[in-house]
């Protein structure tokens, strides 16, 4: 009988977790399918485009996930108002989070132009460096936008009106769609611009997303009372400050899994053309189902943050427990899936048959760590929504830097297992990542109760 409750106990708060989940998922998928249709529609024009974009985004995704990482602060201070009933609270988060992202969204602008004539540092091929520098500049000068959208999007998924952010990242999406097909093949007039128009065609949906986003609440009656009345109004330094000692620690440990990737990247720019452009597909694709656990671990850090600010203690085990056997489930699907049709989807992206030979073993490592990044994913989002970041932290750093790279590096170049050493070592750190978030995130939940705040 006891199992039976439990049982019912946990298919009801996993109803609830992915009732949240699903549109914050289905609204990181459109984030992704951004980046997913460049590498798409520019594969197409050729390897050396191809690997330029992959070279650009790689450099772009660690501001990009850093931005993303601190920004959840706003999920983790919003949803805690309003389970306590202080929509005011919420709307301070908001101001601060948009003051937050316009700052890092210009440096990540200037710094990208700062960057430009030293792209040789980081020994790519010369003909990728020379057809990356005006995508990579389009695209920075979209992070303020992305970094706007981000904030306003944790802002209204906190007060639990998930599902307007995602169709307006679903339009979002279909416009990078068509201004992808004018501005990189010449269609409807338009000059074919290859590889910059991609960039373009990016920044400009980019900037149409950030719009409708703030708009939606700004005109929503359900969100008035949570809506900032007076964006001058004293108060917004505290708030910034309070922001980022929830995000800074937040944004370190997923800098530590983005500069990890990123520097495997690089190294596998080391290797050649053909090895960097089957990396960007495979981590495209890989980038891309991970946004699955992504959204369910920003859905469980609302709800533990909910109950929290509610002073519902008695239920946050049980969501935990349930997040987590459902998060394990639908990796293992996505395992498999990438294990058994990697050389299906890598035609997807090229003709090359070298970079689709390739994209198809990376596949089947990226099938392997699906499982650990589930897991290292759903556990740090629990685990922000009780306020715990600094410890993870540095378990990022133990994982992604101690682990990962070395593990990368010795595999590929001195066991000369080339693009699928560098790979194996993402397997390891992952695996780390993961034992040590869920053993942490499970002895919070056996701990006695907080008092709240």
């Amino acid at each position: 009988m006891a199992k039976s409750s439990t049982f019912r106990a946990l298919h009801r708060e996993n109803r609830r977790t992915l009732t949240l989940a699903f549109p914050i998922v289905a609204g990181l998928v459109g984030l992704m399918l951004m980046g997913l249709a460049d590498t798409l529609m520019v594969g197409h024009v050729g390897t050396v485009p191809l690997a330029a974009c992959g070279f650009a985004n790689t450099l772009l995704s660690v501001p990009l996930v850093f931005g993303f990482g601190v920004l959840a602060g706003v999920s983790v201070n919003a949803s805690h108002a309003f389970g306590a009933g202080k929509p005011h609270l919420a709307s301070e988060s908001l101001r601060g989070g948009l003051a937050i992202s316009l700052v890092m969204g210009l440096l990540v602008a200037l710094t990208a132009h700062a960057l430009l004539r030293s792209l040789p540092i980081f020994g790519q091929p010369a003909e990728v460096n020379s057809s990356a520098g005006n995508y990579l500049l389009l695209c920075a000068w979209s992070m303020p936008a992305v970094f706007a959208t981000g904030s306003t999007k944790n802002f209204c998924e906190a007060l639990a009106r998930p599902w307007p952010p995602f169709w307006i990242m679903l339009g979002g999406v279909l416009l990078n769609v068509l201004l992808n097909w004018i501005l990189i093949y010449g269609n409807l007039g338009a000059p074919a611009m290859g590889l910059d128009g991609a960039g373009l065609a990016t920044l400009l949906s980019r900037i149409a997303t950030m719009i409708a986003m703030f708009l939606y609440p700004a005109l929503a009656e359900s969100l008035r009372a949570a809506w900032p009345t007076d964006w001058t109004a004293p108060g917004l330094m505290p708030e910034v400050k309070r922001l980022l000692g929830i995000g800074i620690h937040s944004g370190g440990l997923s800098l530590c899994e983005v500069t990890g990737f990123s520097f495997g990247s690089l190294m596998m720019g080391w290797l050649g053309v053909t090895e960097l452009a089957a990396h960007q597909i495979a981590l495209t694709c890989a980038a891309t189902t991970f946004m699955v656990p992504l959204g369910i671990g920003q859905a469980v850090s609302v709800r533990v943050g909910q109950a929290r600010g509610a002073g519902r203690f008695g239920e946050i085990r049980t969501i935990v427990h349930g997040t987590l056997g459902m998060t394990l489930g639908i990796a293992v699907l996505f395992a498999a899936v990438y294990l058994t049709l990697g050389s299906w989807i890598a035609g997807w992206f090229t003709e090359d048959p070298a970079v689709r030979a390739l994209t198809a073993q990376l596949l089947i490592l990226a099938g392997v760590f699906q499982v650990f990044d589930g897991i290292q994913i759903a556990s740090s989002g629990a685990l922000r929504g009780f306020g715990d970041t600094k410890i993870p932290f540095f378990f990022g750093i133990l994982a992604y830097w101690v682990v990962a790279l070395p593990v990368s590096h010795l595999a590929a170049f001195h066991f000369g297992l080339g693009a699928s050493g560098i790979w194996t070592g993402f397997v390891v750190g992952l695996g780390v990542a993961a034992a040590a978030l869920a053993t942490r995130l499970l002895a919070k939940c056996s701990a006695h109760p907080e008092t709240p705040r």
